[in-house]
């Protein structure tokens, strides 16, 4: 139906408040997606272009529904940095926004209070809050009954097929069945292949009408996903100090300030030192930065004081910079759809910026790695149904660790699975099980498999499409609208300058071949030990810890990282000579207080002759002795890789020791021992060997490895 002469310019007129623009107009869509809400009371699904203006859309939508009397729109939204952004918009247009999230417990409080007396027009919440079980229970049914609007962001997360699936996403089913009836509902995002839409509009119509019904009240609105400000390339070099040397000669030219994304961690650290040291006014941001100094970066970033944040996915939905100039991609995300998000942080704003993909031959290995991350296991689900009905009470997830051998982080997402299932809960105390069946959906899980290596499939074409690429995004998020955008490389030719000046490259090498990555200690023991027959707790003793360690390199790492995972993945062999020379470069580098007197193995049983080559050139080089190995005791360590860690040191626990020859040895030694061993991942390996060398009389031991999985 058309809209109302009333409700267009009420909708203009807080438009333009909402911007701060008295010209400003509503974009295609924006009018008749805020009509259903407001008139219409419906259920909507809105998948636009980023910057196209989803979240004028829910904030006029709020201002005319509380102007009828409605109650607080409620905004689930992925990230703190979206609902920093968000609340700072809101305040802008006067309209009264609050959040409730992990980092402002001290505030529920005053936002309940000020709930109670209708003082909030907007409320933020986290969809890990939906299953909190104070917010749950004390919060949640008033907020359901209350609601004026509820909002989706970023609904591509209660998808399974969505590029970034949440389990907590699933959760709002259950909330969106809890809404009184004509409760308007608005899910909005950016990245929705067709697919996507089907899955998340039959999630909004929970609770309207039967199955057979599923879907027919939603309203989706859909419109073209080209980004006309955005300019595309792609620039193929295989070695990673080539992809660095790129960035350190070119950065500088690249207009305003942008982000540059990396795949790892380690990656983001790596290159944006690397950067740092070149001159450029950058900083690394990722999952382990600090949430201050995130917000602190991120203002950073759009006050425009430093050139780039240096980024894992940390720095996605969210963050809104509307100038922002460039994003520079080292290592391809595993999917078009993954990549059309993150470079649609630039250009919202600006007339022209720049993408530039900069893909690596080790994309694939990591996409593997985070693929098998996220997908739950049968028999990891298994035992934690078990170990959960067994309990007398309710168990934490650290106490599950010492029950069920699952590493924390799948851990955690295998609870928030089983929980969005129904076949466990999360109360005050930690996780107890329902009680209802749960059967595992391999079907379901394989499907998934197969869309997420067919995505990967589709990344790989967009690298070696001669095609339109802003064309093949479009069609990888089936927009019938693709047509060639006239400015990509492959459209305009490459608009980027390949050359690799000769000190960029010496650059970009010496800080990737820079060799020696700290070791840091363990210095507590797991919780529940004695469970698994370890008697050990609490702190470890520092007669009996290990020295900070050095690795020659994190398997991670961008340059020795490659190098390192083909020698592990190789067949058992000496350690080649190069490798010898950047491990004497480490050691060389190393600033102990006290140089090491000995050297002493570990013992393995999958690559012998690398370890004890190591250990006896290491030796011979810095004029040690080779004490020997360490005894592998019943057949030695048992404990799998990937393991949790109490798991990881119940499998070592015992399996080391000190036999008599190396006993005497250690007695006549006067210093540290350097003990070597071929990879440190969970590190109990060589935490229970330094403490047996260190009971055996050792006075300190040095670890050193080759590789850090980390």
């Amino acid at each position: 139906m058309p809209v109302t002469t009333d409700l267009r310019e009420q909708s203009l007129r807080e438009l333009r408040r909402l911007v701060g623009a008295p010209g400003a107009e509503l974009r295609e869509g924006q009018l008749e997606a805020i009509d259903a809400l407001v008139a219409g009371h419906r259920r909507v699904l809105v998948v636009q272009r980023t910057g196209w203006g989803k979240s004028a859309v829910y904030f006029v939508a709020t201002v005319l529904l509380r102007a009828q009397g409605a109650g607080p729109t409620v905004i689930v939204s992925p990230l703190l940095a979206l609902m920093r952004d968000q609340i700072s918009a809101a305040g802008r247009a006067g309209i009264r926004a609050v959040t409730l999230n992990s980092t402002n417990a001290d505030e529920w409080g005053a936002v309940s209070a000020a709930l109670a007396r209708d003082e909030v027009d907007v409320l933020l919440v986290s969809p890990e809050r939906l299953n909190n079980p104070r917010f749950r229970d004390e919060q949640l049914p008033g907020l359901a009954r209350s609601c004026g609007l509820l909002v989706v962001d970023e609904a591509h997360c209660i998808s399974d097929w969505g590029h970034d699936f949440r389990p907590d996403y699933r959760r709002i089913r259950d909330l969106l069945a809890a809404l009184p009836e004509g409760t308007p509902v608005l899910a909005t995002t950016a990245t929705a292949n067709a697919r996507v839409v089907t899955d998340v509009v039959e999630q909004l119509a929970a609770g309207r009408r039967g199955p057979e019904h599923a879907g027919s009240e939603v309203l989706t609105l859909r419109g073209p996903l080209a980004r006309g400000s955005l300019r595309l390339g792609v620039m193929p070099l295989a070695a990673p100090e080539q992809r660095l040397a790129w960035l350190i000669a070119h950065l500088g030219e690249l207009t305003g300030s942008g982000i540059v994304y990396t795949l790892t961690v380690a990656a983001a650290e790596d290159v944006a030192l690397a950067l740092h040291d070149a001159g450029h006014p950058v900083a690394a941001y990722t999952g382990r930065t600090d949430p201050s100094e995130r917000v602190r970066l991120e203002q950073a970033l759009r006050d425009n004081a430093v050139k780039a944040l240096v980024a894992t996915s940390a720095l996605g939905m969210g963050f809104d910079k509307p100038d922002l100039g460039f994003v520079v991609h080292l290592g391809a995300p595993a999917s078009p759809v993954a990549y059309y998000q993150q470079v649609g942080r630039a250009g919202r704003a600006t007339d022209n910026a720049d993408v530039l993909l900069l893909p690596g031959p080790e994309d694939k290995d990591i996409w593997r790695y985070f693929a098998s991350a996220s997908m739950p296991r049968q028999d990891q689900a298994d035992a934690v149904l078990r170990a959960l009905a067994e309990s007398a009470g309710p168990l934490s997830t650290v106490a599950l660790e010492s029950v069920v051998d699952v590493r924390r982080t799948r851990l955690e997402l295998l609870l928030k699975v089983l929980d969005v299932d129904g076949a466990v809960r999360r109360v005050p105390g930690g996780w107890a099980a329902t009680g209802a069946s749960w059967s595992y959906d391999a079907e379901r899980y394989a499907r998934v498999t197969e869309a997420r290596e067919r995505e990967q499939r589709l990344m790989i074409g967009y690298e070696r499409t001669t095609t339109c690429r802003m064309a093949f995004l479009q069609q990888c998020l089936d927009d019938g609208s693709a047509a060639p955008c006239g400015r990509c490389d492959t459209c305009a030719g490459p608009w980027f300058d390949p050359t690799l000046p000769e000190a960029a490259v010496r650059a970009a090498t010496d800080r990737l071949q820079r060799p020696g990555v700290v070791i840091a200690p363990r210095l507590q023991w797991p919780s529940g030990m004695d469970r698994l027959g370890v008697p050990r707790r609490g702190r470890i003793g520092a007669d009996a810890a290990m020295a900070p360690g050095r690795a020659l390199a994190r398997l991670s790492d961008l340059g020795r990282g490659g190098q390192l995972r083909e020698l592990l993945r190789g067949a058992d062999a000496e350690v080649p000579e190069q490798v010898v020379r950047a491990c004497v470069a480490v050691l060389a580098d190393w600033d102990w207080t006290q140089r090491p007197a000995a050297v002493v193995a570990v013992p393995s049983r999958r690559r012998p002759m690398l370890v004890r080559s190591l250990a006896g050139q290491l030796a011979r080089i810095g004029r040690m002795p080779v004490l020997g190995e360490l005894d592998l005791v019943d057949g030695g360590p048992v404990g799998q890789a990937g393991g949790n860690s109490a798991f990881r040191l119940a499998g070592i626990w015992g399996r080391l020791a000190v036999g008599p020859d190396l006993r005497a040895r250690l007695e006549d030694t006067p210093g540290p021992v350097l003990l070597v061993d071929d990879v440190a991942d969970s590190r109990w390996t060589i935490t229970c060997a330094a403490e047996a060398l260190r009971e055996a009389g050792a006075p300190a031991v040095l670890p050193f490895t080759l590789a850090l999985d980390a």
